[in-house]
């Protein structure tokens, strides 16, 4: 064999050699490309959808009272405690009433001295007018005497002396009992004040509920304001939910709702919502919307946490589209569907949907197959071979 030959040879062996090697990297990189890869699989259905706006919060009572005394005092007994469930009118607290009721007892005699003291008045008065009619018909009397010539100007100016004095027992009479009058009036307030007061020691139930709070004992000092008990009504019990503010114009009353609470989180409870919050937070830019719950859990507290998930729309003939099976491509949502054992990407109008499912108003049909890749290194391309297990 002749030089050039063997040149001839060893390159075309060298050129055989490159070439098994990109053939090699060729199928290696077309098998890690395009070869079907295990997909899991989701027969699109029509179903019904509901589009929901959600909110966190805690649960409140509309109404709440603080049960404090009016007056200051020693409690004496306390007749409720933490979760006692309790009516309106119902005694809750009773102060040490000893005293006030000496005071009541002190108003009373007054009262009782001052009806006496009238009653005497009174009598003064009959003796006075009794008096009067007799110096009256005594002064006419002297006075048809002087006109006859027959009694004398001392004797007509004794019995005009003796009338007058006897006008004036009469306007006094009249005046004491008039003040009399006045003193039962101010000894009958004085005795409603203390009985006020006596009244004030026994603390009630302004409407019914239940006592969610117990802060004072037996033996404690009390003052106005104190607050002894805390007592709602379970009349009507809500979420004071906290929903984004771009979520307004979605909402109004009466819309149903769905209640989570954090304690039962696989169990909903109906709801309604009652009224809007006319105020955002500045820093969050959230405002309140209170949510009704229509049944309460069997344990609940107030001040726990939960959602509230407000229906805003519903159809209940959607094409159904599970959410987790979205891709986002360029801004654009969309699926892979598989046709004759491969994925085809195709882009989605999505009207409503909440945290599961979605609607698809355009992009595929009930029966389409939307496939997504088993292992998650794995990547999907428009085209690419798919197995379904």
């Amino acid at each position: 064999m002749n030089k050039s030959s063997e040149v001839a040879r060893r390159r075309a062996w060298s050129i055989t050699k490159v070439l098994a090697v990109f053939s090699l990297i060729a199928g290696v990189i077309y098998w890690f490309r395009f070869s079907p890869i295990a997909v899991s699989s989701h027969t699109i259905e029509r179903g019904s959808i509901v589009a929901e706006v959600m909110g966190t919060g805690t649960l409140e009572a509309r109404v709440v009272a603080a049960v404090s005394p009016k007056i200051a005092g020693r409690i004496g007994q306390l007749f409720a405690d933490q979760g006692d469930r309790v009516q309106a009118g119902d005694l809750l607290v009773q102060l040490d009433d000893e005293e006030l009721q000496q005071q009541v007892e002190i108003a009373q005699a007054n009262v009782e001295a001052a009806r006496a003291g009238i009653l005497r008045l009174t009598a003064d008065k009959d003796r006075a007018t009794a008096a009067f009619a007799q110096a009256d018909k005594s002064n006419e009397r002297v006075l048809t005497l002087a006109r006859q010539k027959a009694s004398s100007q001392d004797d007509v100016d004794k019995a005009t002396e003796t009338l007058a004095v006897a006008v004036t027992g009469v306007t006094r009479a009249e005046a004491a009992i008039t003040e009399g009058q006045k003193q039962l009036v101010a000894a009958e307030k004085t005795l409603e004040y203390h009985r006020a007061r006596l009244a004030d020691c026994r603390i009630v139930a302004p409407f019914g509920g239940v006592i969610v709070n117990r802060n004072r004992e037996p033996g404690d000092v009390v003052v106005p304001g104190s607050l002894i008990l805390r007592l709602i009504s379970t009349d009507q019990v809500w979420i004071n939910a906290w929903v984004d503010e771009t979520e307004i114009e979605r909402l109004a009353p009466d819309q149903p709702a769905r209640i989570v609470f954090r304690s039962e989180p696989t169990r909903p409870y109906d709801g309604k919502v009652i009224r809007l919050g006319k105020e955002t937070d500045r820093e969050t830019r959230e405002f309140i919307v209170d949510v009704d719950v229509l049944t309460l859990p069997e344990n609940w507290a107030v001040g726990q946490r939960a959602d509230a998930f407000i229906e805003v729309a519903r159809n209940d003939d959607a094409i159904l589209v599970p959410a987790r099976l979205i891709v986002n491509r360029d801004g654009q949502a969309g699926v892979f569907v598989a046709t004759d054992n491969a994925a085809h990407w195709k882009p989605l109008t999505i009207g409503l949907r909440n945290r599961d499912v979605v609607e698809a108003v355009e992009g595929v049909q009930p029966g389409d197959i939307i496939v997504q890749p088993i292992d998650a290194k794995s990547v999907l391309t428009d085209g690419r071979g798919v197995t379904i297990p």
